[in-house]
C-alpha cells in the first residue's frame, strides 16, 4: 500500500520495535476505510489508538524472527521448529504475571523479556541487542576430497577467513574470525569443503536503552534442544534475580552464568 511521505516521515519516528506492529496497523485501519494511500492522519490516529491499548498487548515476552517462514535469503538453519517451542516454553513461564508482580509502575513493552531468531549471520533481526539472540550456523570443514584451486570459496567469504595453500593445494580456514554462514560451502563445487555440526549459536544479554549493551556470545554450536534448555535456564535466573523488572543483561553475571551453562553435559556436547 502507498504512503505519502509525511505519513513515512512520521511512522519512521516510532521506536523501532513495535514500528512493524504499528505499520501494519495503520495499513489495516486505512483498507478498512476503503483508502488507497495512508496519509499523516492515519498515522497519528492508529499510533494513538495502539499506545492507548498497550497494556492490553503486552504478554511479558517478544520473540521475533527475521523474515517469517521460508524468507531468509541465506539460510544456515530453519527457525521454524525451535521458534514455535520457545514460544510455548514462554507462554508457559507466565511472564506477564511475574512483570506484573516486579515492576513497580505500568509495565510498558520495553520491560518484556525479548527472544530473537535468525537464520543466518545477518542477524537482520538483531540478536546483538536481544536478552537471548539465536544465529543459524554450521561449521565448514575440510574433506578428503581433491581441491580444483578454483577460488570460489575465498570469493565467497566475505570475512576473509579462507585462504588457498598451493603448497598442499588445499583450503584453510581461520575459524577465529569466521562467523559459520556456510557461505563457502555453497560456493565449493569439488565438495572440497564440506558442512561440520549445524545448529545455532547462542547470544546472551543484549540491550538498547540509557546503558545500551551488546550480548555475550556463548562458545559453540547448540541443538534445538539445546537451545531450548538454554532458554529455560535463562528464564530461570531471571525470575530468580530480577528483583524489580530489570532487564536480563542488567543482572546478567557473565563470568558466573557462562561458567555454569557451560559445565552441563548438554551445553559441552555443542562445543565445536
Amino acid at each position: 500500500m502507498k504512503w505519502s511521505s509525511d505519513a513515512e516521515a512520521a511512522v519512521k519516528k516510532v521506536p523501532f520495535f513495535v514500528r512493524k506492529k504499528v505499520r501494519a496497523r495503520v495499513e489495516n485501519d486505512a483498507l478498512a476505510a476503503g483508502k488507497k494511500m495512508v496519509s499523516l492522519a492515519d498515522v497519528k490516529a492508529a499510533q494513538a489508538r495502539y499506545l492507548k491499548q498497550m497494556s492490553s498487548e503486552i504478554k511479558g515476552y517478544q520473540i521475533d524472527t527475521c523474515f517469517g517462514s521460508g524468507g531468509c535469503p541465506n539460510p544456515v538453519a530453519s527457525c521454524d521448529g525451535l521458534l514455535q517451542r520457545i514460544e510455548q516454553l514462554l507462554q508457559k513461564e507466565d511472564l506477564l504475571s511475574f512483570l506484573k508482580q516486579r515492576v513497580p509502575s505500568d509495565i510498558k513493552f520495553h520491560h518484556e523479556f525479548k527472544v530473537t531468531l535468525a537464520e543466518c549471520p545477518n542477524a537482520c533481526s538483531q540478536p546483538q541487542i536481544k536478552d537471548i539472540g539465536i544465529i543459524g550456523a554450521v561449521v565448514p570443514i575440510v574433506t578428503e576430497e581433491e581441491c580444483t584451486l578454483c577460488d570460489a570459496c575465498v570469493e565467497a567469504c566475505k570475512d576473509r577467513c579462507i585462504t588457498i595453500d598451493n603448497a598442499s593445494k588445499a583450503p584453510e580456514i581461520g575459524f577465529k574470525c569466521c562467523l559459520k554462514c556456510g557461505q563457502c560451502i555453497r560456493a565449493c563445487p569439488s565438495g572440497t569443503i564440506g558442512a561440520g555440526r549445524k545448529g545455532f549459536r547462542v547470544q546472551l544479554g543484549g540491550k538498547l536503552g540509557r546503558h545500551p549493551k551488546l550480548a555475550t556470545e556463548l562458545e559453540g554450536i547448540y541443538s534445538d534442544d539445546e537451545v531450548l534448555q538454554i532458554v529455560k535456564r535463562c528464564i530461570e535466573f531471571y525470575k530468580k534475580n530480577s528483583k524489580h523488572g530489570e532487564r536480563f543483561a542488567e543482572i546478567f553475571k557473565t563470568t558466573d552464568f557462562l561458567k555454569d551453562l557451560l559445565h552441563l553435559n548438554s551445553y559441552e556436547n555443542g562445543l565445536s
